[in-house]
């Protein structure tokens, strides 16, 4: 019955190893959208000096949004790998940039990109007003301010599982 229990085992934990089949996947995506930003980079190059100030903003936050979604990718595949799969070998990959990687976490920063590229969007459909009705601005906002209350209460609900001590902690002066 042991060796049973054992081979069960061993089988529930290589299936782990099928995530890396959604990660490569998301790291082509994130050659395909490489391409699509070039693309909208050279057609805001192309145009800098037809493009009236307003314009230039939307075409800028157009590159900008697309460089978040591209890092929201790059942290979910990383850190996705690193909690689900296996470790980084720490002596050749430096993965301090992405602090802290559980997955309450990445839950969080995951809300957060998706707060800031809300935000981005609902700022151009701000700047562009005239071309959306009133009906599409308000559903854009009570959309986003969805958004903002979920990433709210995803890091609410992050601080109460982690108890009293992460929140003193926390809250503690850290020292020079």
């Amino acid at each position: 019955m042991k060796s049973l229990e054992n081979s069960i085992e061993k089988i529930i934990m290589s299936a782990r190893w099928l995530l890396v089949i959604f990660y490569g996947g998301l790291g082509a995506a994130l050659v395909l959208y490489a391409l699509s930003f070039m693309s909208k980079f050279w057609k805001v190059a192309l145009n800098v000096f037809v493009y009236d100030e307003s314009d230039m903003i939307l075409a800028m936050l157009g590159l900008i949004d697309a460089a978040l979604v591209a890092s929201l990718v790059v942290m979910v595949m990383i850190s996705s790998y690193e909690n689900y799969v296996s470790r980084f070998d720490s002596a050749n990959h430096d993965l301090s940039w992405l602090g802290k990687l559980d997955s309450g976490s990445l839950k969080i920063k995951v809300a957060s990109s998706i707060v800031a590229i809300s935000s981005i969007h609902l700022l151009q459909v701000f700047l562009n007003a005239n071309e959306y009705t009133n009906d599409k601005i308000m559903w854009s906002t009570i959309l986003h301010m969805t958004f903002v209350v979920s990433a709210l209460l995803l890091a609410l609900v992050d601080r109460i599982s982690a108890g009293p001590k992460a929140s003193k902690a926390a809250a503690a002066p850290k020292a020079p």
